[in-house]
């Protein structure tokens, strides 16, 4: 076991006992001096002490315990990482040895914080308004993704440019690649080069003129790459002109959306409007085989699919999402209005998170939201491989939805039976807004409200149960 150096908690002792120093060393046996320096965490506070204190004031050992300090400096991370300024590891383990009352009503206060961002924020995804005056600022991520939603993830700008431009390329889905290297030499000097493995996936030099584009990546994610610099090299007017919106209040959130919109362009260079729409509906928009039609995953199919939403000829309105295992969301785009939750993470019986135990399957879902809309997801896991031995790799889950009504057009609505309202799997979008009571996969009741619980009958829980 380490030293334990527990000088504040004995003066802390003392003060709350009223006992100058001679009295407490008498109770405890010890000499003042040998106090003295405990309490100036010159010596350690040793076992045998410790007992003694526990014999003679019945306090509990607890108050000394190596676990607790542990507990402490856990959560005292947790609390301190919202601070405008890192505080260290070491500063946090003073803090908790030293002074662990403070520290424990610091952690109090950051939990009475966080409680009321969270009602805060469920009350405005109950009432369907994200702009409450007074709130919580919205972080630059979170600009940018209600930047594309206000657009429904359909700018038409870059759209009919990037048509345009591979009209006028002569562009097809097996030279995508080769047009792309050629389109960038002769039209901007720009010449495409592999980068290291370790390199971004991709960096543009625009002193040497040089795209270096990672060569872990596929052909058709190379492609998207010098797409992406096609972008910022060809239409920046357009970027800059887009970003100008007082939606993004921030340089953070501006710089943001302009990749954001520079991706845009570049899946829509890749994927033109007119021709993936006519093979979607064709294929009965089945990802697989537009993946190899155009010869891009997965995850680019059902982007692209989120953003067909030209006005004389639309598409079906998608909401497209990506998720990890511990189920972070880092992208989410809608079409429609269907709302993401903000609070509380998502809900646990969505298919999403069931493709990490089968990966590369397609899986479907019918699922019900507790206002009575119903909608089909599939979703399937993508990922890369390890970069190398010991390094590890990247895997999510893309889910793809939409409206119930528009369910008969897609090839994965097949042996479904679309009129039955049993078939839909009843979710939510998060507990802490969901008020489904009788959820059997309930984590907690919604914020601001409890569950009500008869004692004679058995109920959902959070907590485990013997």
């Amino acid at each position: 076991m380490r030293k334990a150096f527990m000088g504040v908690r004995l003066r802390r002792l003392r003060e709350e006992r009223n006992l100058k120093q001679v009295e407490l060393a008498n109770s405890l046996g010890i000499s003042s001096s040998y106090l003295n320096q405990l309490e100036q965490n010159q010596r350690p506070l040793t076992v045998p002490v410790l007992l003694k204190i526990n014999a003679v004031f019945g306090v509990d050992v607890q108050l000394f315990s190596e676990d607790e300090e542990a507990r402490l400096i856990t959560d005292l991370r947790d609390a301190l990482t919202d601070g405008v300024e890192p505080i260290s590891v070491a500063e946090i383990r003073e803090l908790a040895t030293n002074m662990p009352a403070v520290g424990r009503t610091l952690v109090s206060l950051h939990r009475r914080y966080r409680e009321s961002v969270e009602r805060s924020e469920a009350m405005a995804a109950q009432l369907g308004d994200e702009w409450i005056s007074g709130g919580p600022a919205r972080m630059p991520f979170e600009q940018v993704r209600d930047f594309f939603y206000a657009r429904h993830n359909h700018v038409e700008p870059l759209d009919e440019a990037a048509e345009r431009l591979y009209r006028q390329a002569g562009l097809t889905p097996r030279s995508i690649h080769a047009g792309l290297t050629a389109l960038l030499g002769e039209r901007h000097r720009v010449q495409v080069i592999g980068g290291d493995s370790d390199a971004a996936q991709r960096r543009y030099d625009p002193a040497t003129r040089t795209l270096y584009v990672s060569d872990q990546l596929n052909q058709g994610q190379q492609a998207f790459q010098m797409a992406t610099q096609l972008a910022f090299l060809e239409h920046g007017d357009i970027i800059a002109r887009l970003t100008d919106n007082p939606i993004l209040t921030s340089d953070e959130a501006r710089r943001l959306a302009r990749i954001g919109l520079a991706n845009y362009f570049a899946g829509a260079l890749i994927l033109p409007y007119g021709d993936f729409l006519a093979a979607a509906e064709a294929e009965g928009y089945d990802i697989e085989k537009l993946g190899r039609r155009f010869g891009v995953g997965f995850e680019t199919v059902c982007h692209r699919l989120s953003t067909l939403q030209r006005a004389e000829a639309r598409g079906i309105p998608f909401f497209f999402v990506r998720v990890d295992r511990a189920g972070n969301i880092s992208k989410r785009q809608s079409a429609t209005d269907f709302h993401f939750s903000r609070v509380g993470g998502t809900c646990p019986l969505w298919k999403v998170y069931e493709a990490f135990a089968q990966p590369g399957r397609v899986l479907r879902q019918i699922a019900q939201m507790p206002d009575g809309r119903t909608y089909l997801w599939i979703a399937r896991t993508v990922g890369s491989v390890n970069a190398g031995f010991g390094m590890p790799g990247k895997t999510f889950a893309i889910g793809l939805g939409c409206d119930i009504r528009h369910a008969s057009r897609l090839v994965y609505a097949r042996g479904f039976d679309l009129s039955d309202p049993s078939a839909a799997t009843p979710i939510g979008a998060g507990c802490k807004v969901c008020e489904r009571q009788a959820c059997p996969q309930r984590a907690f009741p919604p914020v601001g409200r409890a569950i009500a619980v008869d004692e004679n009958r058995s109920a959902p829980t959070p907590y485990p149960v013997a």
